[in-house]
């Protein structure tokens, strides 16, 4: 038996555990810690009823020292997170390339808790900043826990880990003054892009769509770095982990994404839990790209290089499982605050590379935890509890959570027969994969690590047309912000390498020389690469319905039941919080106002109209949620009644606006175009 672990169904196991731990305080009495139950809770104990505080009042001490410590040091990075439960269902045996338990036989199904998460800024930044998003996932195995800590970005800023400090401290808000925050667009991160040409690819995906994400569901993940695979007979495969959406990968439109900032900060996790709590539950597929051995240096770039991608066009992602997450947390302190992810948390089967910057992570990580979460028992949390037990000669420390009995505390004795006693490969024994390594020691850079360019203009290639617009825009308003003018030349000098027009365009609109130059000579693309090739679903997409009294019933209740067959989410927008009346005299519910909501906070709108009270303030708010909506490409429908809002309205006919009065099959148009979800070929004025 692989692991030595309680038998009982491996998709229950963890909530089973985490059972224990969870508090329900209502219709109980309150007690102190110790479990004194506590008379009074509003007035402390007093020498006299205006006297002085009595230290020898423990209620008040222990109540008031646990609010000093409520909170932890926030992480460093990815500080803002929210997470949620889920579990892994692997669709085929990956037996012919690893030995992990939880990859063996089809159907398995693996318990996991996944945290997604903003990198740059505090806890209480928002959502929706122009950022690298985390994507990590904790496999609670039947073999101990797994953990894929990745990005919604294939590669990374830099290539060694030492100079991670270096990237934070200049990306992060300026030490002088702490500005910006959840920002990248100063003086500071732009020097260190200037002077660290290995940062380039990296940058071409911070500056396009990919770092605006519509939202945590349609986001890819990338484990970024290259690990290894192994078998049962110790033939190893390098692999890149990845996680595909099943919706698709969709972003924001930079100008939506900074409204969306102000009128709701918390538009991402929101939209994350309101998904998993409505029964839509979030799902993406689990694949490997997988190379042999001997194939290790047949590429023009170095595998090991984590600047660098490895094009799905040559080396195609293989899908073999799913995860669905299907449950939030009860707490998000206790859980999501809570959990500690650690790339070196790996299962037999599943092994290292020489990654240099992941070899650093495999230090960082945990050495980040041990003042997190107070000392080196932070396994004990119950979120970062294994589902198996868990032996070994490890004692005391902070927070210790085990009371450990007996006499023995090391290895190799004979008071205690020798246990815990390890473990062979046979019976499930980590055993690390034998690499033969020689050279000399030194502080140096592979050769195949020095080619910071082709792939930047790979990515820059694979863009489609507004995609490309989206670059240039984003570089123009993220270098627009930087005072010096020399970092602004140095960075129009470096981007020229990756494309000619493109820097020269920045340059212009940055007001620096234009650079002089030659881009990359590379002509090769990757379709993969682009969101225009992404699958669109009207599935779990809001549509928002501008709605007053006398609307046609008939037409809205045939377009709102189309659009819910399809799973779309149709909200009620008018004058008021209640109830609106079909000119038949039949009532809807109208849940947002024009005061509570915006535009931007739906992917579609339905424009009914009707009347109000306030009839002049009524059509000029439908009118601005109308030109909100066309100016950030989106669908929307125009019932019979609401063409005249429509016609005052500064938007036009064209790409992705529908008109109820001209489409005989409106309704099924209509889904069909919320589903594509923008309109890039729009005129927009």
């Amino acid at each position: 038996m692989k692991g030595d672990c309680v038998k009982e169904k491996q998709e229950d196991a963890k909530d089973k555990q985490l059972d224990a731990y969870r508090v329900n305080n209502d219709g109980t009495k309150m007690t102190t810690n110790q479990s004194v139950k506590v008379s009074e809770d509003e007035t402390s104990l007093k020498a006299g009823v205006r006297g002085p505080t009595l230290l020898e009042d423990f209620h008040l001490r222990e109540k008031i020292t646990h609010f000093d410590h409520e909170r932890i040091p926030e992480r460093v990075v990815h500080a803002r997170g929210y997470g949620a439960y889920g579990e892994f269902e692997l669709y085929h045996s990956m037996e012919k390339f690893t030995s992990a338990g939880f990859l063996q036989k089809a159907g398995t199904k693996t318990p996991v808790f996944t945290r997604f998460s903003n990198v740059v800024g505090s806890k209480g930044s928002a959502d929706t900043v122009r950022d690298v998003r985390g994507f990590a996932v904790k496999f609670y195995t039947e073999e101990g826990n797994f953990d894929l800590v990745g990005n919604n970005i294939p590669v990374f800023f830099i290539q060694d880990a030492i100079k991670f400090p270096d990237l934070v401290h200049a990306i992060k808000p300026e030490p002088h003054n702490e500005i910006p925050q959840a920002a990248s667009a100063h003086d500071t991160f732009w020097d260190f892009v200037a002077n660290n040409k290995e940062t380039a690819h990296m940058v071409m995906w911070l500056m396009s769509d990919r770092s605006i994400p519509k939202n945590l569901r349609m986001m890819e993940g990338f484990g970024v770095h290259t690990f290894r695979l192994v078998n049962a007979e110790g033939k190893a495969h390098f692999v890149k982990f990845h996680w595909k959406p099943a919706l698709g990968v969709h972003s924001l439109v930079w100008d939506e994404a900074q409204q969306i900032s102000g009128k709701d900060p918390d538009y991402q996790r929101r939209d994350l839990w309101t998904s998993i709590e409505n029964g839509h539950f979030v799902e993406y597929e689990l694949g490997v790209q997988m190379i042999e051995e001997k194939d290790e240096f047949m590429f023009d770039f170095d595998i090991l290089d984590a600047t660098k991608l490895w094009p799905e066009e040559i080396v195609p992602v293989q899908i073999f499982g799913k995860m669905t997450l299907n449950r939030n947390v009860d707490n998000v302190f206790a859980e999501t605050e809570q959990v500690a992810f650690h790339p070196g948390n790996v299962v037999p089967g599943i092994d290292f590379t020489n990654d240099p910057l992941l070899q650093g992570r495999l230090f960082s990580y945990i050495d980040t935890q041990l003042i997190r979460l107070g000392g080196p028992n932070f396994t004990g949390i119950p979120i970062n509890q294994s589902i198996c037990p868990f032996h070994n000669n490890q004692r005391d420390g902070y927070s210790r959570q085990t009371i450990n009995v007996g006499q023995v505390s090391y290895h190799r004795n004979s008071l205690a027969n020798n246990t815990p006693s390890t473990s062979t490969a046979k019976e499930g024994g980590f055993v690390h994969y034998q690499e033969k390594v020689e050279g000399h020691v030194i502080q140096a850079r592979s050769d195949s690590f020095k080619d910071f360019y082709s792939q930047a203009r790979l990515f820059w290639n694979s863009m489609s047309k507004p995609e490309k617009k989206h670059i240039i825009d984003a570089f123009s308003f993220e270098l627009g912000k930087v005072e010096s003018r020399s970092v602004r030349q140095q960075n129009v000098d470096m981007f020229v390498h990756v494309d000619k027009e493109m820097a020269t365009v920045i340059a212009r609109n940055i007001g620096v020389n234009p650079p002089t130059g030659e881009q990359s000579t590379i002509s090769e693309s990757s379709p993969a690469l682009s969101q225009a090739n992404t699958p669109s679903y009207p599935y779990t997409l809001n549509v928002g319905v501008l709605i007053g009294d006398g609307f046609p019933i008939e037409e809205v209740k045939e377009t709102i039941r189309t659009l819910e067959e399809v799973g779309a989410n149709v909200t009620l927008i008018g004058e008021e919080i209640g109830n609106v009346v079909s000119v038949e005299n039949i009532q809807g519910s109208v849940t947002q106002t024009f005061l509570t909501t915006d535009a931007v906070l739906y992917d579609s709108l339905y424009v009914v109209g009707g009347k109000a009270k306030n009839q002049a303030k009524f059509n000029s708010d439908i009118q601005n949620f109308i030109d909100e909506a066309f100016r950030h490409y989106k669908p929307i429908g125009i019932a019979t009644t609401g063409e005249p809002l429509f016609t005052a309205s500064n938007a036009s006919r064209g790409p992705g606006v529908l008109l109820a009065s001209e489409n005989p099959n409106f309704d099924e148009a209509f889904v069909e175009a919320v589903g594509k979800q923008r309109f890039w070929d729009r005129d927009i004025y």
